[in-house]
């Protein structure tokens, strides 16, 4: 497969250099988007973000469906899912799951064969094309949810 889709110019801002700095520091694609989350809430939770490794590089090296997708699935949870016996989840959850799964479809289809990890990684094995993932998917997620009538930065429940 040709594609230059690696050789896009990644746009320098705040998230980027975030989600490089914890790449950097040896944290992976899911647990990036989790710590990202986090910090916009104001919080830390070591568990979460241990919790999540799991689902990295197509489930722990599997090189399945790409842990991009898998943290943006569980970040929507986080603010749509049931938490406790005195939570039930939102209705939106499925439709918000869907908006999100739909749309990263689209963004790696063309240019990376699929939404698994060893597509991606084999049209991008210098991982590029993760960093361009990790924040245009978190920046869909943060859409999706605000669109839910979500604002992540104020509750984990909305």
């Amino acid at each position: 497969m040709t594609t230059n889709a690696d050789s896009e110019v990644i746009e320098l801002n705040e998230s980027v250099l975030e989600a490089a700095k914890l790449n950097s520091m040896g944290y992976c694609c899911t647990q990036i988007m989790a710590i990202m989350m986090l910090r916009s809430m104001g919080r830390e939770n070591p568990d979460l973000v241990r919790a999540v490794g799991g689902l990295c590089k197509g489930i722990v090296d599997a090189g399945e469906t790409c842990g991009v997708l898998f943290g943006g699935v569980c970040l929507i949870s986080l603010f749509l899912g049931k938490g406790s016996d005195d939570e039930t989840a939102k209705g939106d959850l499925p439709f918000a799951i869907y908006d999100l799964a739909q749309w990263f479809e689209r963004q790696t289809k063309g240019p990376y064969g699929g939404k698994k990890c060893v597509d991606i990684l084999t049209v991008s094995p210098d991982k590029k094309a993760c960093l361009r993932l990790i924040v245009g998917t978190y920046d869909k997620v943060l859409s999706i949810l605000e669109a839910y009538g979500v604002r992540p930065g104020e509750t984990a429940r909305g």
